[in-house]
């Protein structure tokens, strides 16, 4: 009698016993301690190409194993996400990955599904224009019933896109009429607020602190207006309710303005496309009565016309300085016309283990994609991130 036979059954079958004592051996030594568990070091992003659907966002994952051998057993799996404000932005699923002692460097590709840029954009909002962005990678050797997981701390984004328009500063309403005199009109205040922002909608309540300089009295029929983000239109409409402004006298003018979300994701892509910096424009128009005419003529508010610059550093590299996960990592700051506000510093909390040790995680090379196949690149269910956030703005 074949004693191999009996106790294995044929080759193959040796084979994998061997394969999986080999497996147990090392899960062992990994349970015992004497090896051990690789671990994320540093997370590098940068935006790869965009498309009216989906932003790509390339990721290196700096791994370091302390081990004296390289990890080349399959099973092994990272997991990475990036969410603002818990809106989960990107993530993917790398798997069966082999990793060499010292640092690798393991590559992934998610992608940014712009049409969750509206949700964010909701949460930034309702957030008093404030992000937090929170960056995760996690390794599970399948070997092992161990897993690492690496989390910089949250950068801290905030915006005042609006700040600017408020100003007190008088700017004349001309009606360029013929027996006119102008100004019909002096705009002594001006003042924006957001209102109650939706799924659907962001509000901006706008007032006009309106002056009538003459003795006669001036209708205002409505107020029209544009907002535009890189030349999208991201909103546009009239108010319903005019007004009358008596002689010498000082009224209110509310102007009621409406950012449509739906529109926010056709804005991300030029965003990107153009370095991660965008004009957000608003123009204005009035359609009024002058004094002694029953005429009603639309006049463009050209001195209301309200512009912001909002350039984005998301992740912390258009200077080439590196990632936006590193050891040490200083937030963005906010600059509106000159001033500047430090929004927040990022540092690294380590990693931690599911077992309570912070000793680090491990990596892969094929990927999952969403349909179930692996090809060697990273997929993603997600969108992508927001690092630092310099907004600069100026009511012409």
């Amino acid at each position: 009698m074949d004693v191999r036979a009996l106790l294995f059954g044929s080759t193959i079958r040796v084979a994998v016993t061997v394969v999986a004592g080999l497996g147990l051996a090392v899960g062992g030594a990994f349970a015992a301690g004497f090896l051990g568990v690789p671990s994320v070091e540093r997370i590098d992003n940068e935006f790869g190409a965009v498309n009216d659907t989906q932003t790509e966002i390339e990721t290196d994952l700096v791994v370091n194993n302390p081990n004296p051998v390289g990890v080349q057993l399959g099973g092994t799996s990272v997991n990475y996400t990036v969410s603002m404000n818990d809106v989960r932005m990107a993530s993917g699923d790398k798997r069966g990955v082999g990793v060499g002692t010292g640092n690798s460097t393991v590559n992934l590709t998610t992608y940014l599904h712009n049409e969750r840029i509206p949700a964010w954009w909701v949460s930034h909002v309702r957030n008093g224009e404030q992000t937090d962005l929170g960056v995760s990678a996690t390794v599970q050797p399948g070997f092992v019933g161990r897993s690492a997981t690496f989390q910089p701390a949250s950068r801290s984004i905030e915006t005042d896109l609006l700040g600017q328009f408020n100003s007190s500063e008088d700017r004349p309403v001309n009606a360029d009429m013929p027996l006119v005199e102008d100004p019909v009109l002096v705009v002594r205040q001006t003042n924006a607020s957001w209102g109650t922002v939706t799924d659907a909608e962001t509000p901006i309540d706008l007032e006009f602190g309106v002056y009538n300089p003459k003795t006669s009295p001036v209708v205002v029929s409505n107020v029209g207006y544009e907002i535009t983000m890189n030349n999208v239109s991201v909103g546009e409409g009239e108010t319903e309710d005019g007004q009358t402004i008596p002689g010498k006298s000082y009224r209110v003018v509310d102007t009621p303005t409406v950012i449509d979300n739906e529109n926010l994701d056709e804005w991300w892509v030029t965003h990107v496309e153009n370095d991660q910096t965008t004009e957000l424009r608003i123009d204005f128009y009035a359609e009024i009565e002058p004094p002694g005419s029953t005429q009603t003529i639309r006049v463009p508010l050209d001195d209301m016309t309200y512009t912001q610059t909002i350039e984005t550093d998301m992740f912390g590299n258009k200077d080439g300085a590196g990632g936006n996960a590193t050891d040490d990592d200083t937030g963005n700051e906010t600059t509106a016309e000159g001033t500047t506000t430090t929004d927040g510093t990022t540092t690294e909390d380590g990693t931690t283990t599911s077992d309570g040790t912070a000793d680090g995680t491990t990596t892969d090379e094929t990927t999952t994609t969403d349909d179930g196949t692996t090809d060697g690149t990273t997929s993603s269910d997600g969108t992508t991130t927001d690092g630092g956030l310099l907004a600069r703005g100026t009511a012409a």
